[in-house]
């Protein structure tokens, strides 16, 4: 999935939303010459980058935050790093209820928080964390408000949570990540162009296998004498 999206304060401008199978790096940077084009806005126009920090999948995740680097750095503006699950809470102000974004996590587990608006606000309740779903779920049961899941969870597991499907809200959004980018503009947040890094939470299926071989290798060389 790829989405970009333009905004000033007042305003979403423009935003660009496609579910296809090609890759981030395939269409990420002519879509955003694409969207700029179609807003009408040039590059020196734009005061901010803000992009989705994750959790999510490890490679996109890596290829939109390059991108927003390299954009920022460029124009020498600043950079804006925005938990995906909060702009996924972002988008969907309905009060008293709790929002429960989720994304995939594979094998069984989801990326989850929990949120609540307040007062206008959007509250963390629960921070980020990589659980099975069939456990987010009975916890959920407990809960003193009813909660609404939103993200890939509603979609892969929408035969379980019985609710109906809301496209709109319930994926990732850039309209939603920019617009919650400007809340923290006012707020006085920026991140380093340097130092801002994707919100893994946990480690690549990649490096897990990696440190179960080196393990292994470890204790066969321990078995031998030299």
């Amino acid at each position: 999935m790829s989405s970009i999206a333009v905004a000033t304060p007042e305003t979403l401008i423009a935003e660009l939303t496609l579910q296809v199978r090609k890759t981030h790096s395939e269409q990420l940077m002519p879509h955003i010459a694409s969207i700029l084009a179609m807003a009408e806005i040039t590059c020196d126009q734009l005061a901010a980058i803000a992009v989705s920090i994750g959790p999510g999948s490890f490679t996109g995740l890596r290829i939109g935050l390059a991108t927003a680097k390299a954009l920022a750095y460029a124009l020498a503006i600043p950079i804006l790093g925005v938990p995906t699950l909060a702009a996924l809470a972002y988008s969907c102000p309905l009060p008293g209820v709790y929002l429960s974004p989720m994304l995939d996590a594979q094998k069984g587990n989801v990326y989850q928080a929990i949120f609540e608006w307040r007062d206008g606000e959007l509250c963390e309740v629960m921070p980020a964390r990589v659980v099975p779903f069939a456990q987010a779920k009975d916890e959920m049961k407990n809960l003193p408000q009813p909660t609404f899941i939103m993200g890939e969870a509603a979609v892969m597991y929408r035969q379980e949570i019985n609710l109906p499907l809301l496209p709109h809200v319930i994926m990732p959004r850039a309209g939603s990540a920019a617009i919650l980018a400007q809340k923290m503009l006012r707020d006085g947040v920026t991140h380093d162009v340097y130092s801002l890094e994707p919100l893994y939470i946990r480690r690549s299926e990649a490096e897990e296998l990696w440190e179960k071989r080196q393990a292994q290798v470890f204790s066969q060389k321990d078995g031998n004498c030299l």
